[in-house]
């Protein structure tokens, strides 16, 4: 049976979905958006809305589902939010003037990385679009990203033997929310497959779309220059194929100006404090450790910040961190000025207050989806501008100034949109009311005709009733008959013979005059022109504000640095934090140090956090090896310390009495472990991979943190890789480290290795109570009340009971106990760090011959070998 012909609107559905077969068509019908067929299937199970179909009558029904056109925003930004990619497909020609079908294009396809309306972008966080392209060997990749909600774009470069584990870790910091890559490339397949654990959707473009000679091309053409030197891209091949597909990807998709990307910034990793992912994760920087109550990461700790500016320029510092010593000072030096200030500081808070997502409205702007009420939210964030500018200006440190230059009141703008936009202005563009009266003569002449007609077709109704006698004559509009007469079926005898008949209905006629029609074409052609010309003062209007977007983001970047340095001297304030003190040394001295993080919330709960000191330098506290019981604080000095120097390098103060730093150019750390099983790694290679980066990688300026290397394997063999991975430190890495382990035997380092220094967190023993004291002191543990922890945990006594038992018998015998209860055979290449045995003896032993020595050489031997030992 041959399937029925397609009607001429499927058609051009068909067509259009060919060319977007990726995306969901959202096909624009009247007042709704339709999907069609499997998109439909796919929507209503996403969105949770009715499936229904079409054609049902042919025998063949098309799924179909649909949501309102005035509210598909919403129904949009679930889509993307799940990582759907959306294709609007709306009416570009006016219904009343089409011959035949309404034309129809794609004017926009939203993706994941391309989303700018609010209800699909989290306000205080970047939407970031990458683009990557390795070279054929793959030991070189390029990189490129773009917030197209804010304007932000920048590209690097990494070469090196990994330099695909490199790329990794960049997009696990950057976070993006989709990658372009080559259709053919396969090394994020790779990158899943080696374990990094890359959460976007990824989207294979064509090869020619990283070509070098196009990325040139666009790059040239949008930042209107002949060359790419003045942009760092010169002789950067990867990185300009990245960003030019950065730029056609975005040209392809919003198909209206990017002018807000007015430059592109190329950066290379060591030109900010390097934090690998395993640290961002490990430092609980922006994500917890357990579950999703971000109360407890660094970023909310330090995020009291105004504005949605301040916020993504403050988590941006957060996880690059400065390594320019004239920069940290310029910071530092700002937020003491707002400390001492303390008028200027509030007063300047209250005006970030009233002051809008400026970067994001300005991307609606040049994007051309800004709406009337975008454009006063727009104005609104303006109007704070002035009195930002005035406390800025009493304020006299160069970063103050700086800003205070840099800050554009952007007053032109805030007048026009002013004097043009409604109070009152409606949500969409398509609707009256947008520009106010007094804005345009034309517009005024139009709309007082506009209502003097329809004064005049209101007076109509009491005239005709004076004159027909119809008392319930009435004066109606709707959309199809225009204005008409309605009179009920009583009164039709009464009906003068100039009444023209439009419309039968049960109980009663509709009519119109002559006198009616004339004044109802001057009131819909003035209705006409009036929504004409509104539209296109509308659209003049949000090009005025996009033609200013160098302005406008130079402003907002003002706004967001004064945001963030006013939040560090506020958190300053209130928190007793001090200013770190950076010199060339290489002393790392902290005075009662606190841990921000648990400060605060133990602040919360009404408790009191206990600082400790910290001191490292190069030569006698290099390596610092701390002992203690769990639950006693080791890990929290362990993170403290990191995020001091974190904290000291974004340019805040710092939690503690004192604190004399030197720069860091990477922080390491090797806390706590996971299986990774499904890619067959298990705790302990997880653990010695993390601990190899660090001894491959790190330098003198590095500051590394280990807890508890070693333990996810046999006790021997750990300890015997802890103790070998503290010798490889201190002989050749050089780095600072803070080493927390339960191996007491590593504290014999102490005494062996001139920079290494035992360290302990105490704990005070009441009975058969022990507190924690949580305070860090010179010295090694005595004990490791690991027993005392368990039975806090709930252990039932007679297990409790047991333990001690055996611990009794472990500390008499020392490690015979681990012989009697689970035997096991040691060779030879597992003793020689830590059995009493010399190796020459065994050597010895081996090389004689029992089956040749004569009694008297047996006796000589054993007396030989018994001298060596005494």
């Amino acid at each position: 049976m041959n399937q029925p012909a397609l009607t001429p609107l499927m058609r051009q559905y068909q067509s259009i979905k060919k060319q977007y077969p990726h995306a969901l068509l959202f096909f624009r019908l009247g007042d709704f958006y339709e999907l069609f067929y499997d998109d439909a299937v796919t929507a209503a199970r996403e969105l949770q809305i009715t499936l229904t179909a079409r054609h049902r009558e042919r025998g063949t029904p098309v799924p179909m589902c649909g949501v309102p056109y005035h509210a598909a925003e919403s129904y949009i930004a679930r889509l993307i939010r799940k990582g759907y990619k959306v294709a609007i497909c709306d009416q570009v020609e006016d219904p009343k003037l089409a011959k035949k079908l309404v034309r129809r294009e794609v004017v926009r396809v939203i993706t994941p990385g391309t989303a700018i309306d609010a209800a699909a972008v989290e306000a205080r966080e970047n939407n970031y679009l990458a683009a990557c392209l390795a070279s054929p060997r793959q030991d070189a990749v390029g990189l490129a990203y773009a917030d197209l909600s804010t304007g932000e774009f920048r590209a690097t470069e990494i070469a090196a033997p990994n330099a695909l584990e490199r790329l990794a870790e960049e997009l696990q910091t950057l976070a993006p929310r989709e990658v372009l890559r080559p259709q053919a490339a396969d090394f994020t397949t790779r990158c899943r497959q080696n374990g990094w654990q890359l959460s976007f959707v990824e989207t294979p473009v064509d090869d020619w779309v990283f070509s070098l000679d196009y990325g040139t091309r666009l790059l040239c053409e949008q930042f209107g220059v002949v060359a790419l030197d003045g942009l760092g891209l010169a002789d950067k091949q990867l990185a300009t194929a990245a960003a030019g597909a950065i730029l056609h990807y975005l040209r392809d998709t919003q198909r209206s100006s990017l002018a807000h990307l007015d430059r592109i910034a190329f950066y290379q990793r060591q030109d900010t404090l390097v934090l690998d992912t395993v640290s961002v994760y490990n430092l609980e920087l922006v994500e917890p450790l357990f579950g999703n109550d971000r109360s407890g990461t660094l970023l909310a700790t330090l995020d009291e910040t105004r504005t949605a500016l301040g916020a993504r320029l403050l988590k941006n510092w957060l996880l690059r961190p400065a390594v320019e010593h004239a920069e940290i000072e310029a910071r530092l030096d700002a937020v003491e000025e707002l400390l001492r200030e303390t008028v200027a500081r509030e007063e300047l808070r209250q005006a970030l207050t009233h002051i809008y997502d400026l970067e994001r409205l300005l991307s609606k702007c040049t994007l051309e989806t800004a709406t009337p009420r975008d454009l006063l939210a727009f104005r609104t964030g303006l109007r704070p501008l002035p009195t930002l500018r005035h406390w800025l200006g009493q304020l006299y440190g160069p970063r103050s100034r700086h800003l205070h230059e840099q800050l554009d009141e952007l007053a032109d703008l805030r007048d026009l949109i002013d004097q043009a936009v409604s109070e009152n202005a409606p949500a969409s563009a398509g609707e009256p009311g947008i520009i106010k009266p007094g804005y345009h003569a034309e517009l005024d002449s139009l709309r007082t005709a506009q209502s003097e007609g329809r004064h005049y077709i209101a007076s109509l109704e009491a005239r005709e009733r004076t004159r027909t006698e119809i008392a319930s004559l009435k004066v109606r509009f709707n959309n199809i008959f225009g204005y008409y007469i309605e009179v009920s079926k009583p009164n039709l005898s009464r009906v003068p013979p100039d009444y023209e008949r439009k419309q039968t209905l049960v109980n009663a006629e509709r009519f119109t005059t002559p006198e009616l029609k004339g004044y109802e074409r001057k009131v819909l052609e003035a209705e006409e022109k009036i929504s004409s010309l509104e539209r296109q003062l509308f659209v003049e209007l949000r090009r005025s504000v996009a033609a200013q977007a160098t302005r406008i983001r130079k402003t907002a970047a003002a706004v967001a640095q004064v945001d963030v340095l006013a939040n560090f001297a506020h958190l300053a304030a209130h928190r007793h934090y001090v200013r770190p003190r950076f010199s060339d040394a290489s002393e790392v001295v902290v005075a009662a140090g606190r841990h921000p993080v648990v400060e605060k919330l133990e602040a919360e709960r009404g408790e009191r956090f206990v600082p400790n000191d910290l001191y490292l330098n190069d030569s006698t506290n290099l390596i610092l090896i701390i002992t203690g019981p769990n639950m006693g604080g080791k890990s929290t000095y362990l993170r403290q310390a990191a995020l001091i120097v974190l904290m000291g390098q974004m340019g805040c103060f710092v939690p503690a009495e004192r604190a004399q730093l030197p720069i860091f150019d990477r922080i390491y750390t090797r806390i706590g472990a996971s299986d990774n099983l499904a890619r067959g790694r298990s705790t302990f290679l997880v653990e010695m991979t993390e601990v190899a980066t660090i001894l491959n990688t790190a330098t003198p300026r590095s500051l590394i943190l280990l807890d508890e290397v070693g333990r996810g394997t046999a006790t021997f063999d750990g300890l015997a890789i802890a103790w070998a991975v503290v010798e490889y430190l201190h002989t050749h890495t050089r780095a600072r480290t803070l080493f927390a382990t339960h191996y007491h035997e590593l504290t014999e380092l102490g005494e062996s290795l001139p920079a290494v220094k035992n360290l302990h967190v105490s704990v005070k023993e009441s009975g058969t109570e022990i507190i924690f004291l949580r305070r860090v002191e010179p010295g090694s543990a005595d004990k490791s009340y690991g027993i005392d922890v368990a039975r806090l945990a709930g252990l039932p006594p007679s297990v409790i009971h047991r333990a001690r038992e055996i611990l009794v018998r472990h500390e008499r015998t020392e490690h015979a106990v681990s012989e009697q209860l689970t035997p096991v055979e040691v060779t030879a290449e597992q003793l020689p760090m830590f059995t009493p045995l010399d190796q020459k003896i065994i050597r010895a032993l081996r090389e004689a011959d029992l089956n040749k020595l004569t009694p008297l050489e047996a006796l000589n031997l054993l007396a030989e070998l018994k001298k060596k030992l005494e």
